[in-house]
């Protein structure tokens, strides 16, 4: 992932890229400072919802990977450049 703890992002959406960072890196973090500071920006169903959908999001491309699934229109090698590419 890209350096967004020195890009200009708001503060909340830093806080949300921490959260996903955290969940999939070393949960053990998620302490109760950590969910302090995060209640700040959000709120308790917010966060249930970003750690679902990182969970959710996370554990389907495990899945994806172990099964070997690509898909249809894939194309060994091809370079796929995103339109907001140039701004990261």
């Amino acid at each position: 992932m890209r350096d967004y703890e020195n890009s200009d992002l708001p503060e909340r959406e830093k806080m949300a890229l921490r959260f996903a960072d955290i969940i999939l890196s070393d949960p053990q973090k998620l302490d109760e400072t950590f969910f302090n500071r995060l209640k700040e920006h959000f709120t308790e169903d917010q966060i249930i919802d970003m750690g679902m959908g990182v969970g959710f999001l996370h554990g389907t491309q495990r899945f994806v990977e172990s099964m070997g699934i690509v898909p249809d229109i894939y194309d060994e090698g091809a370079f796929c450049e995103l339109p907001f590419q140039s701004r990261l």
